[in-house]
């Protein structure tokens, strides 16, 4: 499995939850979310494919410069939207490993950017990564908010943790 299928597979389980979710639940703020809600996380996590995308046609990719989209965090058809977009993006990427430059800012008084050489297939993992981390916290949002809905046992479950934890099922029975 290429860097991109495994991308396609985290977007097709986003679009699933948010078939599933109802729109009020959507938007929800959650206690143990801090009173964010899965919206807010869901736009969080499809900024950080856009701001690649993005990035890839420029050749320079910055995850400082999201926009925001409120809209994309309260419609539930608008982030489906971003989603089967985005999904068009990384499918027709394969495995086309341009090289980029990130800019990264770690000074909360400036503006001012560190630049590093990556590549495509580099941020494509760092978003996998992202996403899996997001994934998780909203996880634990649905089960407050939502709890109805039925995720996959892998949602929000980095590979490795999946496999460790099938290798411990086996090794106790």
């Amino acid at each position: 499995m290429n860097v991109s299928e495994v991308c396609t597979q985290i977007l097709d389980q986003l679009a699933a939850l948010l078939q599933e979710i109802d729109g009020r639940d959507f938007t929800k703020p959650s206690k143990a979310l801090s009173q964010s809600t899965i919206g807010q996380h869901l736009r969080h996590t499809l900024e950080f494919f856009i701001c690649f995308e993005q990035g890839f046609e420029r050749g320079v990719v910055n995850y400082d410069k999201r926009a925001h989209d409120r809209l994309t965090e309260t419609d539930k058809l608008m982030a489906l939207n971003t989603i089967r977009r985005i999904r068009g993006f990384v499918s027709a990427l394969r495995d086309n490993n341009k090289p980029l430059r990130l800019e990264v800012g770690f000074d909360p008084d400036k503006e001012q950017y560190i630049s590093i050489e990556t590549n495509a297939v580099r941020e494509l993992v760092y978003n996998i990564e992202h996403a899996v981390h997001h994934m998780a916290i909203m996880k634990i949002g649905i089960r407050e908010v939502a709890p109805y809905i039925s995720l996959p046992p892998d949602f929000g479950v980095a590979a490795s943790t999946v496999r460790y934890r099938e290798a411990a099922v086996s090794v106790h029975h």
